[in-house]
């Protein structure tokens, strides 16, 4: 992470270059986004990108982690600790489920596995970006269920991960491996249905069961 933040160089254009990066990488995926497409759409010169990112990877990068810090800064907004988990969960799967099926989750995931062997610094810092960000959310929000007598944990991570797992059942696989290309709200919510019910049916205690009642 350190290495590759000391070969970017920050300046007055800097957001300029991103966002013109982000509208190429997302039209035309990594491989297919040129240079020259990317500067002009930033309104710059390729000189100017260069000095800023000497590395493709390099911009991808940064345009993939400020999508995941964005993602999770706003599910994070909407967690409610105060809330019962079927609802917080809902919530959270909501918000991550939109992300991993929208067409930049998934150009992102994509690339950050083809380039994996290349450059496995680019899947370290989209998984530290936003996945491990939301993971400490969750998992936090799951210690204090859990003291409100709503959960019954013993190993916190484990249980986000699963809860994450049982979000990605059916449809995710699908997408990734271009059976389907879309999905529409009422699959998405009988997968969630499905999640958060596996989930409490796991974890759930009769303090959470009254709370929804």
């Amino acid at each position: 992470m350190a290495t590759a933040q000391a070969q970017i160089r920050k300046g007055r254009k800097f957001d300029q270059v991103v966002d013109g990066a982000r509208e190429i990488f997302l039209r035309d995926g990594f491989e297919g986004a040129s240079v020259d497409d990317i500067a002009r759409a930033a309104g710059v010169s390729k000189a100017t990108l260069y000095s800023y990112f000497p590395d493709k990877r390099l911009l991808f990068m940064e345009v993939a982690t400020r999508q995941c810090e964005e993602q999770a800064r706003i599910s994070i907004e909407k967690i409610d600790s105060t809330r019962p988990p079927q609802e917080v969960l809902t919530c959270v799967a909501q918000q991550f489920l939109g992300f991993i099926y929208s067409e930049v989750g998934q150009r992102i995931f994509r690339i950050c596995v083809a380039e994996s062997d290349r450059f496995p610094l680019l899947g370290q810092e989209f998984y530290h970006s936003g996945p491990m960000i939301m993971r400490a959310a969750v998992v936090d929000y799951l210690k204090q269920a859990a003291g409100r007598g709503e959960l019954r944990i013993e190993d916190y991570d484990l249980a986000a991960d699963q809860f994450a797992e049982l979000c990605k059942a059916d449809l995710w696989p699908k997408l990734i491996f271009g059976i389907i290309r879309n999905v529409a709200d009422p699959d998405r919510d009988r997968v969630i249905d499905g999640a958060v019910k596996t989930f409490m049916a796991r974890y759930g205690t009769e303090t959470s069961a009254l709370r929804t009642a």
